[in-house]
């Protein structure tokens, strides 16, 4: 049984409150090194890098020691053998030491071919590492729910932590709680929160989200008591297209139910100096205010049970 925590790496990810166990996963295997290389941190990347490299000469060394043939290396030293090896595969070739024997020159031959391999493997594995760019994409810390045109209204920023945009934007926002079908039975279900706007022409520092809780929202009846007791998390996904290197952008977050702030809304970034000049204060991105409170909000209908019908 291996027990796998819930976690979204990186700057636009978070980890949540709560784990589970996975039963009957598949073991990787070698066909997932590709993968693990480029999830691993650097640290763990290129340390299997050095000792790949290490471990070829190692092995040749040992070969090297064993058979001999090699001029000015004396007989079964290991270390002359490695040395050899590094400047063979390095090719590098100081000129002290060198094959003499046919079996000699088939091993350098041998190490040649698997050096040259495994130089042009590392170097493709490490270039697709740097080439590869991850979004630093910034989501508020609290999902607000305050009133907006008399209608409560999900509130949440997004930004883009660079001094670049981010293009063609693609905004999604989701609801994923527990409730029990008429069978029975418990059942994880996600809804889509519809969006006032879910694209954005471009993403810089700031963003605002915005969902209407109306009769057709799986919001609508959701109290601060049911969002607890259904286990009710929202979940925000954005990608777009990074204007400097052309490639996709990915970010995601999830808010649990203790995240989302009810009769709060999002402070206000924007202002204006005495001179007309806009402001972008982005010390307020994740600050939240009291809202302006209206008659029966959050709902006075509300269900009092967590047993929803799907």
């Amino acid at each position: 049984m291996a027990k796998e925590i819930r976690r979204n790496t990186g700057t636009s990810g978070n980890q949540l409150s709560y784990e589970f166990r996975v039963i009957g996963q598949p073991t990787a295997d070698w066909r997932d090194l590709y993968h693990w290389f480029l999830r691993t941190p650097w640290w763990g990347a290129l340390g299997l890098i050095i000792l790949v490299y290490l471990a070829l000469n190692a092995l040749f060394g040992a070969l090297y020691a064993l058979t001999g043939g090699i001029h000015d290396a004396q007989p079964g030293s290991f270390l002359d053998g490695f040395f050899f090896s590094v400047q063979t595969m390095g090719t590098i070739g100081y000129g002290d030491m060198y094959p003499i024997t046919r079996l000699a020159n088939a091993l350098v031959t041998t190490e040649s071919v698997l050096g040259l391999l495994t130089t042009a493997l590392a170097t493709g594995m490490v270039f697709v590492r740097f080439s590869r760019i991850r979004g630093r994409v910034v989501f508020c810390q609290k999902v607000a729910i305050a009133p907006m045109d008399g209608i409560p209204t999900v509130q949440i920023r997004v930004g883009n932590a660079r001094s670049n945009r981010i293009y063609d934007v693609d905004l999604r926002l989701s609801l994923t709680r527990t409730i029990r079908t008429a069978e029975g039975v418990s059942i994880y279900k996600t809804e889509d929160l519809k969006l006032v706007r879910d694209r954005a022409p471009t993403l810089m520092q700031s963003w605002m989200l915005l969902h209407r809780i109306d009769e057709s929202s799986p919001l609508f009846g959701l109290t601060p008591a049911v969002f607890k007791a259904t286990d009710a998390e929202i979940s925000c996904s954005l990608t777009g297209t990074d204007d400097i290197s052309l490639q996709a952008i990915h970010g995601r977050w999830t808010w649990e139910h203790f995240d989302v702030a009810f009769g709060q809304r999002l402070a206000d970034v924007l202002s204006e100096d005495q001179d007309g000049a806009v402001i972008l204060d982005l010390t307020k991105f994740h600050a939240l205010e009291p809202s302006t409170p209206i008659e029966g909000f959050p709902y006075p209908q509300a269900p009092a049970a967590p047993a929803l019908s799907p």
